[in-house]
């Protein structure tokens, strides 16, 4: 399939390339196209054009880290843009195992359900993102991150998961909402604190003192989560509104006269500074998302946009759907945001499964990404935006082939994965779900085809559909973005 001539970003190449070069553009240069142009440039030039500020570093850093280090004797053999986009299909392939790892586990904690917590697993595998997972973005590190701090946050490992959510949010501006999952756990233990017998009120320490803890470690945590993205702008400023320095006299000329074609801005030159400099608070992204690509509230709301919001259709009712599935099963839990102690009516309530309590966090946060991204983004990255942030897609298609394909019921368990469950599976050992199997459900749906329900089909048709759809049309400079 021949490229597409699209207006998309990409930089002249500055030398011939070898024959090793040419190969491996062969083999894997279908993933460096679109926004993976920015993140191979950047890990080879830095931030040379304004534009390419919209783009966090942690994952250039890391494609440059590996392709200095340890595919460093390729050097001979490979230009550093080779060594770069090897760097990158080697990383993603690693963060995206680590990243299904993560999904299991903290499924198996937040669900209860280790069958269901490995059905997501394995449907992450299976992610409508998949391109996005496999080329040269940021999308398989970020939720490698983002998983991995949602399971520490679960076992109460607070310090872990902070950090691991500060490194989340120097990959990806959306990093930074994830400050509410700490500052939810946290206003919870204190909320249910309160609520606690008298015999237990008086083994706690005085309410001033709990309130000094819990407003410390939220300041501390949340400070840390958003101190890469403070620090990244402040670069950005340092960077393009700070006094010429001379850089335009050390950039090669066909990358200035790119500069000039394509109207990019170059670091500020002879007082000449960009408006956002000029701003109380000169955030240099917001900037960028709003001049180089018109991003805000209703903007993509054009009648010529139509494919795009059909492209974005299957995960945006997915996402409804999750969401109003667990308010309906939940109906108190989700007006009391979660911090009631449950009462003796509730106590029949799913303790595991999809609509246990637990989970009210994470849909609340999927519902919060959802909308943001219909209403105020472009509206054809709420695929990836979603399968890269959030566990609820994930969730959400396990819990529907789990509760309506017969195929899955038949291996000795109740498929009824909301049973109330013994105090023991409240540390994830949950009797009616038992352990996973070896074998591999989604395989079993896949060769009995026939046998699988409409509902069935139309959840393993959109994850497969957008798995092959997303390889053809990225690879190709289509319009998958």
């Amino acid at each position: 399939i021949p490229d597409h001539a699209a207006d998309a970003f990409s930089p002249p190449r500055l030398s011939e390339p070898g024959l090793w070069d040419l190969l491996l553009e062969l083999l894997l240069g279908g993933l460096s196209r679109w926004d993976a142009e920015h993140f191979l440039f950047i890990a080879e030039r830095g931030y040379l054009y304004e534009h390419n500020c919209a783009f966090f570093p942690l994952y250039p850093l890391a494609l440059r880290a590996l392709a200095e280090g340890a595919l460093w004797p390729l050097q001979r053999l490979l230009q550093l843009r080779s060594r770069l986009l090897l760097s990158a299909v080697l990383l993603n392939s690693l963060f995206s195992i680590l990243a299904a790892t993560a999904l299991y586990k903290l499924g198996c904690v937040v669900l209860r359900c280790h069958r269901l917590a490995f059905l997501a697993a394995l449907l992450f595998s299976l992610s409508p993102a998949n391109v996005f997972m496999a080329a040269a973005y940021s999308e398989s590190m970020f939720a490698f991150l983002a998983f991995s701090a949602m399971w520490q946050l679960e076992k109460g490992q607070s310090w872990l998961s902070g950090l691991l959510f500060s490194l989340a949010s120097g990959v990806r501006a959306n990093g930074l909402i994830n400050a509410g999952f700490f500052l939810y756990s946290r206003g919870k233990c204190f909320a249910l604190q309160l609520q606690g017998g008298s015999g237990s009120v008086r083994k706690l320490p005085p309410l001033w003192k709990q309130l000094l803890s819990l407003t410390s470690s939220v300041v501390l945590v949340c400070a840390g989560i958003f101190l890469p993205f403070a620090l990244f702008q402040y670069y950005a400023y340092v960077r393009f509104c700070g006094a010429g320095t001379g850089l335009e006299l050390t950039v090669p000329k066909p990358l200035l006269q790119l500069a000039l074609d394509k109207g990019y801005r170059l670091v500020a030159t002879n007082g000449d500074k960009p408006p956002w400099c000029s701003q109380r608070f000169p955030v240099v992204y917001s900037y960028i998302q709003d001049s180089y690509w018109n991003v805000g509230f209703l903007r993509y709301f054009e009648l010529r946009q139509t494919p795009n919001f059909l492209l974005a259709l299957p995960v945006t009712l997915l996402g409804s759907w999750a969401a109003w599935t667990y308010i309906i099963a939940n109906p108190r839990h989700c007006l009391t945001l979660g911090l009631e102690r449950r009462k003796s009516e509730e106590e029949g309530k799913p303790s595991a499964g999809f609509c246990c309590p637990a989970v009210f966090v994470y849909v609340v946060h999927a519902t919060v990404l959802l909308a943001f991204g219909f209403f105020c983004m472009h509206v054809q990255v709420l695929t990836r935006f979603l399968g890269s942030s959030s566990p609820i897609l994930y969730w959400f298609s396990a819990h529907l082939l789990q509760e309506h394909e017969p195929l899955l019921w038949s291996e000795g368990t109740d498929h009824q994965t909301a049973a109330p469950h013994s105090e023991k599976s409240l540390r994830g050992q949950s009797s009616s779900c038992g352990k996973r199997t070896p074998e591999n459900p989604v395989v079993t749906l896949l060769l009995n085809c026939g046998l699988i329900t409409p509902l069935g089909k139309c959840i393993l048709g959109f994850f497969l559909s957008f798995w092959l759809l997303g390889l053809i049309l990225h690879c190709n400079f289509l319009p998958w973005t």
